[in-house]
């Protein structure tokens, strides 16, 4: 059984390194025991995401609800021989991962086969599940069972993940209505994106950042500088969206240079090791 644990742990490894270098890059600054688990969440969380994204010529309402039901299934069962799902249930069980937080994130995951125009009351049910959700599945494993810190620091998660968000709802413009139809921003008409519409988004984000550091700052020290690399890379993502006209934003596809990652990555070790978080 522990080998074919090991091997389950080594796909969700793997999913990560193929489809995320940034995530990857942050994974590698947690202490070596959170590694894993935070593999096998996003393991899950890329494949659902990958259901109704990618799998156009499926049906992926049938994929999706199969995999909702095979989810659940590992949990209450202890084993699945979908790697992915075992080694997330593994995670789920041992952290007392709340099933609420899967639901409202495979639910949030359902919103996007049916909706393809976002009000201000779906985009934040939205949000929480496809991003706020997975930011509080991570805290549970940085804080192994701590309820009361969990419950301390859930705000800051939660503004973290808003962020991370927004910033790739920013990134994606292009490519979410060109390819799937989707405007997430409400009352955003993409071919008629403004400025002021543009510094609005960016100064809704800001709030969630300047938020989401007051609870980095107080995380434990196995996963601190872990998370401060996934904020810095974003935040330097966004510092690089805002410094561009609307116009560009919705034409291309912004991007962080991955030698500019090792750079951030590098800086924030340095930071981590002077106490200067």
């Amino acid at each position: 059984m522990d080998l074919y644990s090991k091997v389950c742990y080594d796909c969700s490894k793997l999913i990560t390194r193929q489809y995320s270098t940034s995530f990857s890059l942050g994974i590698r600054m947690f202490s070596r025991e959170l590694r894993a688990p935070i593999y096998a969440i996003y393991g899950f969380v890329r494949f659902a995401d990958e259901i109704v994204d990618t799998f156009h010529d499926k049906d992926k309402q049938k994929l999706l609800t199969e995999f909702r039901a095979e989810t659940f299934k590992a949990i209450f069962e202890g084993i699945s021989l979908n790697p992915v799902l075992h080694t997330f249930q593994q995670v789920v069980n041992q952290y007392q991962i709340g099933h609420d937080l899967i639901t409202a994130f495979l639910d949030s995951m359902e919103m996007d086969l049916h909706k393809t125009v976002y009000h201000k009351q779906d985009l934040d049910r939205y949000i929480y599940g496809s991003a706020e959700v997975v930011g509080l599945m991570c805290l549970r494993v940085f804080l192994n069972g701590n309820d009361a810190e969990y419950e301390k620091l859930r705000p800051f998660a939660c503004a973290l993940g808003a962020a991370f968000q927004k910033i790739n709802f920013l990134r994606d413009m292009k490519s979410d209505f060109q390819e799937r139809g989707r405007v997430y921003f409400p009352d955003i008409d993409f071919h008629r994106f403004t400025e002021e519409e543009k510094v609005d988004i960016e100064n809704d984000i800001e709030q969630d950042f300047a938020m989401a550091y007051k609870g980095i700052v107080l995380l434990p020290a196995s996963s601190r500088l872990g998370v401060y690399c996934a904020y810095k890379y974003y935040l330097n993502l966004f510092y690089k969206i805002r410094r561009l006209p609307a116009t560009v934003v919705i034409e291309k596809r912004i991007r962080v240079s991955d030698k500019r990652k090792i750079y951030l990555l590098t800086t924030s070790a340095v930071q981590s090791k002077f106490g200067l978080l």
